[in-house]
């Protein structure tokens, strides 16, 4: 890859992340009930950095009444997810940075006292015949930087692994390793996460589930990430961006005084 590209996805990330949704080893278990999984990374001891870091969590659900091609459009129509993401505070895309790359930008209500969160990532896709993968991480944008009434969070490394197994079926996969910043600790972050994200890939389904009759109504020959030629963002150069590290951002909430002691010992 060019110097220029050279923050752009490229065919060994795909391939690493595909890996890391089908790997069994070094994963531990944490949910198995009615077609979904969610499993951790298990991850050696450093006793030398007793820092606290969040998990890798992956979900695995597997859908038997909508093909992959709709989910896959589902993940990528902003306009629709206005209607099933309630959580959605704002979302938009930026920029095209290739055919298949773009920059965005996501805000999400949190519940009080935390203050809301927002993110600005680099997202890459990949489809071949059958599979579709979806990679994000944060990145600094020149003009979206932190905001004083938000705080920023950063993906490390966020995606989805969809595998046609029929016409009307898939395994759809989700992988994430997300700091959400603020004043909670990792071990709630990491704790709510196995928790939340089967509630999220319900919601997903049920999108996936309601997706062909919206679009059929709202633009359905509009898909500018099958169609780069239908794309009409302004271009950027790769080069503008830059990896939005996690330990350079505040930690900072609505509240200082939350209680995040409580039930530690049980985690």
């Amino acid at each position: 890859m060019s110097r220029v590209s050279s923050i752009l996805p490229d065919e060994a990330v795909f391939d690493d992340f595909k890996r890391q949704c089908l790997a069994t080893d070094n994963w531990q278990n944490k949910y198995d009930s009615n077609g979904m999984q969610v499993w951790i990374e298990v991850r050696a001891v450093n006793k030398g950095n007793n820092v606290p870091k969040v998990h890798k969590m992956k979900c695995k659900m597997i859908i038997k009444d909508v093909s992959a091609a709709t989910m896959f459009d589902v993940l990528h129509d902003s306009k629709y997810r206005k209607k099933w993401d309630l959580t959605m505070q704002e979302s938009f895309d930026i920029a095209r940075l290739s055919a298949n790359a773009d920059v965005g930008y996501y805000s999400w209500r949190c519940p009080i006292p935390l203050k809301n969160r927002d993110v600005v990532t680099l997202r890459s896709w990949q489809v071949t015949d059958d599979e579709y993968i979806m990679v994000n991480f944060s990145v600094k944008h020149p003009k979206y930087p932190p905001r004083s009434d938000l705080v920023r969070a950063v993906s490390i490394q966020t995606g989805y692994y969809i595998k046609a197994t029929g016409p009307k079926s898939c395994t759809f996969t989700y992988l994430s390793q997300a700091d959400p910043k603020g004043s909670l600790p990792k071990w709630v972050v990491n704790k709510a996460s196995q928790v939340l994200a089967p509630k999220v890939m319900k919601s997903v389904h049920k999108a996936g589930q309601e997706y062909s009759n919206w679009k059929s109504q709202n633009s359905p020959d509009f898909k500018p990430w099958l169609h780069p030629e239908q794309n009409t963002l302004p271009m950027m150069d790769p080069a503008e961006l830059s990896i939005q590290r996690a330990d350079s951002l505040e930690n900072v909430d609505e509240s200082s005084k939350l209680d995040v002691n409580e039930g530690e010992d049980s985690s």
